[in-house]
């Protein structure tokens, strides 16, 4: 049987891709001694939680925002702690409406104690602490660090001025902790809280009490499936999956089939996270 020959075109994209976030890090104090117009004024706030290894991802989702569908009321990011004070400085230098909390949200008082150890100590439960507190003044978008807006991000506003009070990013797979789910019928529909549209606060019972009921500590999708419970307790209906993208299948291939300059966003989740580079450096000539 003959041997079978390593996908060059994807290891060559992958490589591409380094050399492109590097330069990319490289250029960042240039970029925030440009700081970038905003073609139009968008009606929410948005949030995002990150860290110093994600820094030239998230300067790279919050420009192209910025330069596709316009300016938001405010653009939060939450630190996970590791943010030096200079990648504080440059992020904020990106846009007047750009700010770095140093701290998650506020915990509210009387939790159980494992899970406020949860939401204040677990790198993903404090990424659900942030979800947990929004919206904070008015709508909120909260959107993770290799999330990157394309040219059809203008009509990003319209999109989320719909009737329905939350939306939220549709999986293209279940990936969750399965402790907390109980039957088929919370298995379908998959939410990914790369992508979350709030206009009001969202009823957390029935995810507190599965979590509380775990067996085990909590693991890396916990955040997550707890997100995707209340949200779907709450009515949240799914963004439009052809313009709001989350797809695995063009992994292992040189291109990205979805970017374009129809879509609004894709989330460049970490199996495919080098087409993120790829798809920024096609967009940004």
């Amino acid at each position: 049987m003959p041997e079978r020959l390593p996908n060059f075109s994807y290891h060559f994209a992958r490589a591409e891709a380094r050399a492109i976030r590097s330069a990319y890090a490289a250029a960042l104090p240039a970029f925030s001694r440009q700081s970038q117009p905003s073609p139009a004024h968008l009606p929410f706030e948005v949030y995002s939680y990150s860290g110093e290894s994600a820094l030239p991802e998230q300067a790279a989702s919050i420009r192209s925002l910025l330069r596709h569908a316009g300016s938001p009321k405010k653009w939060t990011v939450v630190s996970d702690g590791t943010y030096s004070p200079r990648s504080i400085a440059l992020l904020q230098a990106l846009n007047p409406v750009v700010s770095v909390s140093a701290s998650t949200a506020e915990i509210p008082a009387g939790l159980d104690p494992s899970l406020r150890l949860y939401l204040t100590g677990h790198a993903t439960g404090k990424q659900l602490a942030l979800i947990m507190s929004l919206p904070v003044d008015g709508p909120a978008l909260y959107v993770d660090s290799d999330v990157l807006f394309f040219p059809g991000a203008r009509d990003l506003g319209a999109a989320l001025a719909l009737d329905r009070p939350q939306y939220y990013l549709a999986d293209c797979q279940l990936s969750a902790d399965e402790r907390i789910l109980r039957d088929k019928a919370e298995r379908k529909k998959p939410i990914n809280t790369g992508v979350l549209f709030l206009r009001s606060k969202l009823e957390w019972s029935l995810s507190i009490k599965r979590f509380l009921e775990l067996d085990g500590p909590p693991n890396f999708f916990t955040n997550q499936t707890m997100t995707h419970l209340t949200m779907h307790a709450n009515g949240a209906a799914p963004l439009d999956p052809k313009t709001f993208v989350l797809q695995l299948d063009d992994q292992f291939l040189y291109g990205d089939h979805y970017a374009s300059s129809k879509i609004i966003l894709r989330h460049y989740v970490n199996p495919v996270r080098h087409k993120f580079w790829n798809a920024l450096w096609r967009f940004s000539r």
